[in-house]
């Protein structure tokens, strides 16, 4: 089959040809029907030696649903022919946070040598995938695959991050979200469908800015030396209430810091590699939380899919064959995929 692998350290994704996994015990063989690519998949590409955890080479994609294809010994739940989406950060099954689906919170997974697919265990950006357990596949249940794909990470993450803050999105509050790309294009979906706030989205792209717009932001904001005074401007001089940044630079999470407004919310989603002082006097306003969220849990996944079937939320796609992956994470890296770029491995 095909599959597009990270093959060496420093190298580029290839497309190459590796045999048929073969589901074990408690396993599931799924045929791949569609697979999302993440900024995530760059940042790890981009790790030195030194630093590169996981073994290569490595078959990418860790935003992955498709048809049940084979079951090993065992597998009871699902059967051949059912539509699933899979549930990306796999936990130890045992602990309390996965008895609750809290599987994106089990301290035990990387002790145990545990990886998603995609991140350490071969993802969904292949012909075919092994997922470990049924437990981590969610039904369709009608849904598009290429709509769907994104929704496992693109559309977990943000959710899980807004309801975190849903206390605070109350009437008269406002949100930003910075960064409109594949998890921030959904994020403005989700706080017009959860909260009444008024939602502002911000990025340094006219083009995403017209997206954002275009899936229900109130105000679109160039993310310029101006937009934090710009965002007091809108709030009366307070601040938003929660601010959702996925770049997570070291510009952004300033801007962040700027406008957000006393005991309110900072959430750092996106992976930039910047860092934000946290302390009292620290630059931040009094009472200010700061979270770093990672992906969600199994119960949000099912939300999530839910609001889609309700027309309430959707993933707005560049679809690629596998062989044109490569391609896809070019355009990815260089900013040009608008919304999520989602590979058809059969199609």
């Amino acid at each position: 089959m095909k599959a597009v692998q990270y093959r060496t350290v420093g190298s580029a994704p290839e497309v190459v040809e590796v045999p048929v996994p073969e589901p074990g015990p408690g396993q599931v063989l799924l045929k791949v029907t569609a697979a999302g690519l993440c900024h995530s998949d760059l940042a790890v590409m981009s790790w030195p030696q030194e630093q590169f955890p996981y073994p290569l080479p490595m078959t990418l994609g860790h935003e992955g649903v498709g048809t049940v294809a084979g079951l090993g010994s065992g597998v009871r739940g699902v059967a051949e022919g059912d539509e699933v989406a899979v549930y990306g950060p796999w936990g130890c099954g045992l602990c309390r946070a996965c008895a609750e689906g809290r599987e994106n919170s089990c301290p035990h997974a990387a002790g145990l040598g545990i990886m998603p697919p995609g991140l350490g265990r071969p993802g969904a950006l292949a012909e075919y995938m092994v997922v470990d357990s049924p437990r981590h596949l969610v039904p369709l249940k009608g849904l598009d695959p290429a709509q769907a794909a994104p929704l496992t990470d693109a559309g977990l993450t943000p959710y899980h991050a807004i309801r975190a803050s849903l206390p605070k999105l109350v009437p008269g509050s406002t949100a930003v979200v910075v960064g409109v790309g594949g998890l921030g294009h959904i994020a403005v979906q989700l706080l017009r469908a959860l909260t009444p706030a008024r939602v502002v989205a911000l990025d340094v792209g006219k083009e995403k800015l017209e997206l954002a717009r275009a899936v229900g932001a109130h105000e679109t904001l160039l993310s310029d030396g101006e937009a934090a005074a710009r965002v007091r401007e809108l709030t009366d001089g307070i601040g938003a209430e929660v601010v959702l940044d996925f770049v997570g630079a070291e510009a952004t999470l300033a801007l962040a810091a700027a406008s957000v407004a006393v005991a309110g919310d900072v959430t750092v989603v996106g992976i930039g590699g910047g860092t934000l002082a946290v302390g009292f006097g620290g630059g931040l306003p009094f009472e200010v939380s700061v979270c770093a969220p990672y992906w969600g849990s199994r119960r949000e996944l099912i939300e999530v899919l839910e609001l889609a079937r309700q027309g309430l939320v959707s993933s707005h796609i560049e679809t690629y064959s596998i062989e044109d992956a490569p391609r896809a994470y070019e355009r990815l890296h260089a900013g040009e995929v608008g919304g999520r770029a989602v590979v058809l491995p059969h199609g």
